[in-house]
């Protein structure tokens, strides 16, 4: 049988973290490749080994498959495990560690071969009696006219390589079609290496199932069950759930003899998952095959009681598919949360930057899966998510609800994150009934569901905890009588002022400290009852009219992270003298986060409308627009394309009449 004694992960974040943890328990040997951008990631310590991959971009990195064997040599592993993602469905990587004598853990080059491409997938999944959704291949834009006319509208425009919702295009109408298909051939391009689209007739809101299967050298295949996975945004999902609410016995038997039929068909060994959509006629259609991990395995491995990295080590190495995996049961519900960083009420923009604070609360049923610790840096050549949340329990409400609640007390300090969406979603009265579909996000607001809890009122007793946590902070480090408030004096304690910036307006605290005890006013109101009972730089248990509650203070320079019951917080202090500064020039369009120039739709001189697409940027494998805010004429243009940009560089200078801005 195979030896697999040393494993080279071939990948980066979570899943390097995750395979690395089962290695090490099976007692296999792991080495960690990294690229520059993550010298400093937790993987790289927590592997016996580590070797640099040189540069940043994936290309020359985790997608080098001459660097990737290069390492494998170099440190005696005789197998790598590619996780998810880069050369983790890459038939030619698979081919290359064979001819090396390297074990891949995952199934043969040919079949991944046979999947790469979801055209030929179909015709295939069609053949063995699988479901399929009618479809067409299209060589560009202008050869799209016919198959589309031919299937009818709505259509989904498809990478048929990779996935990940990168290269995928709604499109209702003829005149959209033609933009539609170019915007996904570069998309795809860029993000596979591969510009080839097909067209799929697209199923309104359908739900997102797929099917764990695993096969092994034997012959031996089977399914572990199913998850639904149909809250997306940008169709990746980020809420993940085993068993889905809406398959009973009946319907999970024909899912599971369909992913089996489909595995058949390949000869298929080592983990995989058959995707389906479910239509409102629980009527089922074969999407793709995942010839990999799946991101969101760890509900399988909750309701089941299975390693599945185990499961595809010990697969690799020639043995048979345990007899737990063969005979398992479905135990309890398991829903996933994906923490990433990205401004949701900026249309899902990822954000790159330092992560000054992660904690998200252990606890009963809650397992997290994370690939970044306090002080890494997240950039902008790689996938945006931080960890994913998992939480088990007894029914669906209750893990759902232990989910919402672990989220609701993590603090992610640094970044902007969709914490407060996973949250809402969580729980919205739809979601707990279980009526979730690929159009949830469509029917409700992100932004909305996104908001927090942390509102004006909440914002303003946060700016007190800040201020009076600041005060406590300057006391204890103080030479001199510590004990004794700022601003005293024998006469009365002068009144002590603050602003600090954050979402909507600036707020103002003043305080004093006078023989009656605290007095706070904000924004220019006075509160009520107002009492420190415990003050440090750390935070403050501080009680207001009555309420008492404590809050959670993170000073990194001028700006205050303050977690608290009410939600949570982000407040900069305002510079009470601030230096002289050059200001952008009114009507500046600034890029939204780092990235590079893909095109420039904008020309001096040019009239635009509100909404017309001015820039277009690329962050994280993923195409951004960027629209006119106001109508007006486009006064000056910053930007190339090809050129990298940083978050805040002005792009474009739209100048508007007054009443138009």
């Amino acid at each position: 049988m195979p030896s697999v004694t040393k494993l080279l992960v071939a990948n980066r974040g979570e899943i390097a973290r995750r395979v690395v943890r089962t290695a090490r328990q099976m007692g296999i040997a792991t080495v960690a490749v990294f690229s520059d951008a993550d010298a400093d990631a937790p993987v790289v310590a927590e592997a016996d080994e580590a070797v640099r991959l040189p540069g940043s971009a994936p290309a020359d990195t985790y997608l080098d498959v001459a660097a990737l064997l290069g390492a494998a040599r170099a440190t005696g592993a005789d197998a790598v495990h590619p996780g998810y993602g880069f050369l983790s469905e890459n038939a030619a990587f698979a081919r290359a560690c064979a001819d090396a004598g390297v074990v891949f853990v995952g199934p043969p080059a040919e079949v991944i071969e046979s999947m790469g491409s979801k055209l030929a997938a179909k015709e295939l999944m069609a053949v063995a009696g699988v479901p399929v959704l009618p479809g067409a291949a299209v060589a560009g834009p202008e050869d799209a006219g016919e198959a589309a006319r031919r299937l009818g509208f709505p259509l989904l425009v498809k990478a048929a390589f990779g996935g990940g919702g990168r290269g995928m295009r709604v499109v209702r109408s003829a005149g959209d079609l033609v933009d539609a298909v170019a915007s996904a051939q570069r998309e795809a391009a860029g993000a596979f290496g591969d510009g080839t689209v097909f067209l799929e007739r697209y199923v309104e809101a359908p739900r997102h199932v797929e099917v764990q299967i695993f096969g092994d050298a034997h012959g031996r295949v089977v399914h572990l069950f199913e998850r639904e996975c149909s809250i997306q945004r940008r169709y990746q999902k980020i809420i993940e759930e085993a068993p889905s609410p809406a398959v009973d016995g009946p319907l999970r038997d024909e899912l599971g003899s369909a992913a089996v039929a489909a595995a058949g068909a390949l000869g298929y060994v080592g983990a995989g998952t058959v995707e389906f959509v479910v239509d409102v006629d629980r009527r089922f259609y074969f999407l793709e095959v995942n010839t990999r991990l799946q991101v969101e395995h760890p509900v399988t491995e909750e309701i089941t009681g299975l390693d599945l990295v185990r499961l595809q080590l010990l697969v690799a190495r020639g043995e048979p598919i345990p007899t737990a995996a063969l005979s398992c049961a479905i135990t309890g519900h398991a829903v996933e949360a994906r923490l990433y960083a990205e401004d949701v009420g900026a249309g899902f923009l990822p954000v790159s930057g330092t992560v000054e604070r992660i904690a998200i609360p252990a606890g009963e049923g809650i397992r997290v899966d994370r690939g970044v610790e306090d002080g890494s840096v997240v950039s902008t050549h790689y996938d945006a998510l931080l960890a994913k949340v998992i939480a088990w329990a007894p029914t669906r409400a209750e893990a759902a609800n232990r989910l919402a609640d672990a989220l609701a007390r993590t603090s992610v300090h640094g970044l902007t994150t969709n914490r407060d969406l996973l949250v809402g979603v969580l729980r919205h009265p739809e979601f707990l009934a279980g009526r979730t579909d690929t159009g949830f996000l469509t029917r409700h607001d992100p932004a909305e569901l996104g908001a927090g809890r942390a509102g004006l009122e909440a914002r303003r007793i946060h700016a007190v905890a800040a201020a009076l946590s600041a005060q406590a902070g300057r006391r204890a480090a103080a030479a001199v009588q510590p004990r004794v408030p700022s601003g005293w004096r024998n006469v009365g304690d002068a009144w002590q002022a603050v602003t600090f910036a954050g979402p909507g307006d600036d707020i103002e605290v003043r305080y004093r400290f006078g023989r009656s005890g605290l007095a706070v006013r904000v924004d220019g109101l006075d509160l009520d009852e107002v009492e420190l009972r415990e003050g440090s730089r750390d935070g403050v248990d501080l009680s207001v009219a009555g309420l008492r509650r404590r809050a959670a203070v993170h000073r990194v320079g001028s700006t205050f992270y303050v977690d608290s019951p009410l939600g949570s917080s982000v407040l900069r202090q305002v510079d009470r003298f601030p230096l002289p500064g050059s200001g952008e020039a009114a009507g500046s369009l600034l890029a939204p986060m780092p990235g590079r120039v893909v095109r420039v739709l904008a020309a001096a001189g040019e009239q635009v409308a509100a909404g017309d697409t001015l820039v277009v940027l690329e962050a994280m494998k993923m195409e951004h627009a960027v629209r006119a805010p106001h109508g007006g004429t486009v006064g000056d243009v910053r930007v190339t394309p090809g050129e990298q940009v940083e978050t805040g560089n002005v792009l474009v200078v739209v100048h508007g009449d007054a009443d138009a801005r």
